[in-house]
């Protein structure tokens, strides 16, 4: 998992609708390229025991490992192909690092992934497009979405060190997911409203975008789990 809100380069005024065009039509390449790449990554995770035991064995670890590549990406000081191959690294590893708890979600209900990836592509599919069609302001819920999330942050830190109940996390489970759908609308619309990025600056969009769709398939599966700590 990784929560997005990293930092934004300096707003960059798009000036044309085909400079609009070309930085939606990167940003959602690159977000299709690291979904797929994480896919990859889950599937050799999956087929390599040894991989799962010691991501799991060192979770925490492997967490701040795969976090290096994903700031490095954002760095503008690299040329573009070091980025992107930056960004590429992150999302296999990101697979690598899911996939004991993609292995155990489907050992304890067979087919519980694929009922998450489909609900997560519906609800993907439906929120991008409203956002794409509706004319409204979404600024103001930066600070409500970004507070939500500190908050839910706040609890799953609590509930790492101290047991809660499962209604406890099946409540958690569904917040996440409102939340991480309220961000991708907001993100969205940053994307296609404000002028915040640039035709080159689809590097950190495509990022936001992809932490998003991310946390939400995984809340999802954790919703559908009934809330069972993975």
């Amino acid at each position: 998992m990784g929560f997005s809100r990293y930092a934004i380069p300096e707003a960059t005024r798009v000036f044309s609708g085909e400079e609009r065009a070309t930085l939606v039509r990167r940003t959602y390449s690159l977000v299709l390229g690291s979904v797929l790449v994480t896919m990859a990554g889950v599937s050799f995770g999956l087929g390599n025991e040894g991989i799962r035991d010691a991501v799991m064995q060192h979770w925490f670890i492997s967490f701040l490992l795969i976090m290096a590549p994903l700031m490095l990406a954002q760095s503008t000081k690299l040329a573009m192909p070091q980025r992107l191959g930056l960004v590429a690294l992150f999302a296999g590893m990101e697979g690598v690092w899911l996939s004991p708890l993609i292995f155990a979600a489907n050992v304890a209900s067979p087919g519980i992934v694929g009922q998450a990836g489909g609900l997560t592509l519906g609800a993907f599919s439906v929120l991008t497009f409203y956002t794409f069609v509706s004319r409204r302001d979404f600024s103001a819920w930066g600070g409500f979405l970004i507070t939500g999330l500190f908050v839910l942050m706040a609890a799953l830190l609590i509930g790492m060190f101290f047991p809660l109940g499962q209604s406890a996390y099946l409540w958690m489970s569904a917040m996440g997911v409102l939340l991480f759908a309220g961000l991708l609308v907001f993100d969205t619309w940053r994307l296609l409203r404000s002028n915040q990025f640039g035709p080159d600056d689809f590097i950190p969009a495509a990022i936001q975008i992809y932490l998003d769709l991310l946390n939400m398939f995984l809340f999802i599966l954790s919703m559908l789990g009934g809330g069972r700590r993975k």
